[in-house]
């Protein structure tokens, strides 16, 4: 029987969705999966989710503590001897940044046991220095296999040197069938008008500031016709986002109802009009596929990892220059004029976010541990 283990840094709704579609598949196959997190909660994603009645087996390495409060040496240690108690024949690993994912694949090497990577890391994400690079170029080459977001991540790993048939796409999905319009409908609306939806931690990378003087600029051209905006989430400038909105004097058109676990958000998924993702680096953007899975159109910064392969430009959304607030200012006024037909928008974005499901994940993370067990047939 294969053994597979999986380890992500820590398990929220969209590991689950993945994992329990790949223990749906291990299952018909007769192989064992196994999901790894490295601690129940961390500092940057507040996620409440319940490990309980899955098919597959769970270890959290840290279950008590923030993993931010456990120092590398001692989680390093606790890495080592939890893949020496299970023993998998294949290490699925999350990224190489963090020390204890280079633990995971060290036992992998120690042990002669192939090492899968998964990666949603584009050449655009940051400047590369060519040493970085040429470490990077070491590491990448200790992975029997990787799997992807998609056709930059895809092309970032060639460049790092690995080879075209070892790199397996479908990294990043979500759990489609949750966002279902036909799912969330009938769930009540948050919201009594019509509104355009952002959902981001509030960082300076994803350009909040920027999406507030779009539709500052939007609101003084489109007339009757103005959606609100409402952005969800919290971070470090709340603060100057709240400023920007009251100096614009928008209090009662952009709305701010915190940070909301996933079930919290359905509702506003199934209310909303159009998703705007306005991030200036973004390896994937996962809010991308939820809106799409809800029936949504989308409004997508280029600079973002999911937008070649999720935005069909016209057909699922448009993509936008996050530099530029003129070109957001103008498709927000062409969607909400009805200059462009959102409801069959929403309806091709549904369509086309079902070639990105947890099936396609667990499907594709078994051929990439087929192709890395049976080194002679590559």
């Amino acid at each position: 029987m294969t053994h597979l283990a999986v380890i992500f840094t820590n398990f929220g709704p969209y590991h689950v969705a993945r994992l329990q579609a790949l223990a749906n598949h291990c299952q018909r196959l007769g192989w064992q999966c196994t999901g790894i997190e490295l601690a129940r909660t961390e500092a940057d994603y507040q996620w409440r989710v319940d490990l309980d009645h899955f098919l597959f087996k769970t270890i959290s390495i840290v279950p008590d503590r923030p993993l931010e409060a456990i120092p590398f040496p001692k989680l390093g240690f606790w890495v080592w001897h939890t893949l020496d108690d299970l023993q998998p024949e294949v290490l699925v690993i999350a990224g190489y940044a963090r020390p204890a994912m280079l633990t995971a694949l060290f036992w992998s090497r120690q042990h002669r046991r192939p090492a899968i990577l998964m990666s949603e890391t584009t050449e655009q994400d940051f400047t590369r220095a060519s040493i970085r690079e040429g470490i990077k170029r070491t590491i990448v080459s200790q992975f029997s296999a990787a799997l992807v977001g998609g056709k930059p991540h895809t092309r970032y790993l060639q460049k790092l040197g690995m080879a075209p048939e070892a790199i397996f796409s479908g990294y990043d999905v979500v759990g489609n069938e949750r966002f279902h319009p036909d799912r969330i409908r009938s769930l009540p609306s948050p919201h009594p008008r019509p509104y355009f939806l952002s959902i981001n931690r509030f960082l300076p990378k994803k350009n909040l500031s920027f999406l507030i003087t779009a539709y500052s600029q939007y609101r003084k051209k489109a007339g009757a016709t103005n959606w609100d905006l409402v952005i969800c989430g919290d971070g470090l400038l709340r603060d100057d986002l709240e400023q920007q909105i009251r100096q614009l004097d928008l209090q009662e058109h952009i709305h701010l109802p915190g940070f909301l676990q996933q079930d919290e958000l359905l509702p506003y998924f199934a209310h909303a009009r159009c998703l705007i993702h306005a991030s200036l680096q973004e390896q994937w953007g996962l809010v991308v596929n939820e809106a799409m899975a809800a029936g949504l159109p989308v409004l997508v910064s280029n600079r973002c990892g999911c937008f070649e392969d999720l935005v069909q430009d016209g057909i699922t959304g448009f993509g936008f220059d996050p530099t530029d607030a003129s070109q957001l200012t103008e498709l927000m006024g062409k969607l909400s004029t009805g200059a462009i037909d959102a409801q069959q928008m929403g309806e091709n974005a549904l369509g086309h976010i079902q070639n990105y499901s947890p099936d396609r994940f667990a499907e594709n993370l078994i051929a990439a541990t087929n192709y890395a067990l049976h080194p002679r047939s590559k």
